[in-house]
């Protein structure tokens, strides 16, 4: 079945892109206003990029950042986030092709067009924007998403697994006592023993 893959009319602002939001404050949403002002692109061509970081996972469909997005504010996690988000944006080429971020040109438009079954033009406009992207990101990275600290209240670790154990192991000690009455003994006797071993276990 073929796939849709986005594609920017203009890519030439990527890297500006990320660059910038890396330095800016995050906004509640992400406008065109935010883009032109505070972002600085200003261009008619660049109110794609907001779509574009939608595709990403850096967005939500109101606009208004994900938790990914924060990622882009890390300076040391920034493109291991991206990389992330192009796996997503690009996910059927990276399910046909792993190593999809590696290709060549040529190499990158023929599985585009495999997993697309777009014509030359379409494949020329998702090529480049693919390269852009993959430009800003860091593929070897892994990253992981900010820990909520909620979610972790609400699962607190195994007991096993809390400090002040060894090992992650608990101790715990276990007594078995066994006790031989002598069968000829009278009821006495046997109160005498059992009282006897209750103050010694108190």
């Amino acid at each position: 079945m073929a796939q849709t893959l986005p594609y920017l009319a203009s890519y030439k602002n990527v890297g500006k892109l990320f660059e910038k939001i890396l330095a800016a404050q995050k906004p509640d949403t992400f406008t065109h206003e935010y883009l032109r002002d505070t972002i600085g692109l200003k261009g008619t061509g660049d109110r794609g990029l907001i779509p574009f970081l939608r595709a990403l996972g850096f967005l939500d469909s109101a606009n208004r950042p994900t938790p990914a997005y924060d990622l882009l504010k890390h300076p040391a996690r920034a493109k291991g986030a991206i990389a992330a988000g192009v796996k997503i944006a690009y996910g059927p080429l990276f399910k046909a092709n792993e190593s999809a971020n590696e290709l060549g040109v040529e190499d990158l438009k023929g599985l585009i067009s495999q997993v697309t079954g777009s014509d030359q033009d379409m494949v020329n406009r998702i090529a480049p924007t693919f390269s852009a992207i993959v430009k800003q990101a860091d593929f070897s990275a892994s990253p992981q998403p900010p820990k909520n600290v909620e979610e972790e209240e609400e699962n607190p670790p195994p007991e096993d697994k809390k400090e002040g154990t060894k090992g992650g192991l608990r101790p715990e000690f276990h007594y078995n006592i066994q006790i031989h009455l002598p069968g000829n003994g009278t009821e006495e006797t046997y109160l005498n023993i059992f009282n006897a071993l209750r103050r010694t276990l108190k």
